[in-house]
């Protein structure tokens, strides 16, 4: 199935769409502002060493030094690996191994927090698509999420292609250990050798500019999301990828024939009037993807709710009469969901597990049709995820890697009228709160009078329907009790002023 991408580039924010067939399957977002420091390398020059510590200020060019512990030093990492006769050797002290004033090769593991600063480490990795390389190693593994049964055979074929690639000799460096990540599992030679090469000429322009440049200079960064389109995004399939910024176009170019020139020749730079996101309602789709409902085309719809452990899909009928008799109108509703799930799940990047619940269905052949549609419309998503098939309930239970954060948690917040949950008390529930409280407010208090400030919904409420019990609970308490509409508020808000 062919693909285009398109990049909406602002020096604020970047937004990378791919669309199949007109209709726009997955989007992606970085923030300028949001961008950590971590996989960052830099040449630092050690500002303090404190042995009482075990650790070491190293000054990187930001505006507090950034920390290093003795278990993070090179050298004490390789000592944490068993020696010939199995035992760990000892961690040299860290006063024994650098001194103020010394460069030193390091990279971050954790953003500055608050009044903290940096945590480094001087093992160097860097990630691939596929592949973590480690430089300073020889170490060739498999990631642990990898079934047992799966990881020798992936290790002798990810140390078949290392040992290939390093007698080819064309990225400078013969040396260097790989860690096969969970989304390599099944990726072809031809992918693996890709991200070998990619990560060792990273490698080699890092020592490179190791030696040419000062110290406290970044000397890596991890791959912004303009660079990560070139190499994770674009595959055989892709037609052209189109951006709207002339000069990014061209750095993107530039980074394309160093790193991935396959990809070179589908960017286009997008000169037209319209945003780029209009050609094809883009910013409309996203506005759908952060709400619960998604209509279907036969007129069913999807209810997709995301909770912080799992996410649940509804599918329901709605209108959707159409099929010759009641069985066919919830096989064909069933069928279109199948396709609409597995699309809402890349475009809302919804990782974890994920339950859905489509219309029960009284044929075995139905069940086997749409699930057998579902696992389909599903390998299409170059995030890894597995089906487990109909549980006892008739629910399909399935999981998907996470990889980033969800769209709705990149591009939303709680909202601070219901504060998350979804739904607000209605009026008259606000309005019983009131009266309870003024009745335990008049059985601590003696004032003068009493002063309800609430939303305008929830006066209308107390002047109209609740107005004989608002004038009971008066001569109750025996004390006067105003009203005040406060449109600034919402509905759950309300103030009671003792007078």
């Amino acid at each position: 199935m062919q693909q285009d991408i398109l990049i909406n580039w602002s020096p604020q924010e970047t937004r990378v769409a791919v669309v199949e067939t007109g209709a726009v399957q997955e989007l992606h977002v970085e923030r300028t502002l949001e961008r950590g420091l971590v996989g960052n390398v830099y040449l630092g020059k050690v500002a303090r060493v404190l042995p009482g510590m075990q650790s070491a200020f190293i000054d990187i060019g930001l505006e507090r030094a950034a920390f290093l512990h003795v278990a993070d030093l090179m050298s004490s990492v390789a000592a944490r690996h068993a020696d010939d006769k199995g035992e760990p050797a000892p961690i040299v002290p860290i006063e024994k191994q650098v001194f103020e004033g010394q460069s030193l090769l390091v990279q971050v593991i954790k953003d500055p927090i608050g009044t903290k600063g940096a945590r480094l480490s001087s093992q160097i990795s860097i990630a691939g698509r596929l592949l973590v390389f480690l430089p300073q190693d020889q170490h060739i593994g498999v990631s642990q999420k990898i079934p047992f049964e799966q990881r020798e055979a992936l290790r002798q074929r990810l140390l078949a292609l290392a040992e290939a690639a390093a007698q080819d000799g064309k990225t400078g460096n013969q040396t260097g250990g790989f860690i096969l990540r969970t989304n390599g599992e099944d990726a072809s030679d031809a992918e693996l050798g890709e991200d070998i090469a990619y990560l060792r000429k990273t490698w080699v322009r890092i020592k490179e500019a190791s030696t040419r440049l000062p110290t406290k200079s970044l000397l890596h960064q991890d791959l912004s999301l303009l660079q990560r389109v070139l190499r994770d995004l674009v595959s055989e399939t892709t037609q052209t990828i189109r951006i709207d910024s002339a000069e990014q176009f061209n750095q993107l170019q530039a980074f394309g024939q160093e790193f991935t020139p396959s990809a070179v020749n589908k960017l286009q730079l997008y000169k037209g009037e319209r945003p780029i996101f209009d050609l094809f309602n883009i910013d409309e789709e996203v506005g759908k993807a952060l709400g619960r409902r998604v209509e279907l085309k036969s007129g069913g719809y999807l209810i997709v709710d995301q909770t912080e452990a799992l996410t649940t899909v509804d599918v329901n009928t709605g209108g959707f009469v159409g099929a010759r008799n009641f069985d066919e109108t919830i096989f064909k509703t069933n069928l279109e969901a199948a396709g609409a799930i597995a699309r809402q799940l890349r475009l809302r990047n919804l990782g974890g597990i994920v339950i859905a619940d489509f219309i029960d269905m009284t044929r075995e052949d139905h069940r086997e049709a749409v699930l057998s549609e579902f696992r389909k419309q599903l390998a299409r998503d170059r995030v890894k995820t597995m089906v487990s098939g109909y549980s006892a309930l008739g629910l399909v239970e399935m999981t998907r890697k996470r990889t980033r954060e969800s769209l709705a948690h990149m591009l939303c917040e709680p909202c601070p009228v219901c504060d998350g949950k979804g739904s607000v008390k209605t009026a008259r529930t606000v309005t019983y709160d009131i009266l309870r409280e003024i009745l335990r407010e008049a059985r601590q208090f003696n004032p003068r009078e009493f002063r309800v400030i609430a939303s305008p919904d929830v006066i209308d409420v107390l002047l109209d329907e609740e107005s004989q019990h608002l004038a009971g609970l008066s001569d109750f308490i025996g004390k006067p009790i105003s009203l005040q509409a406060e449109g600034a508020m919402s509905q759950e808000q309300y103030d009671i002023v003792l007078l």
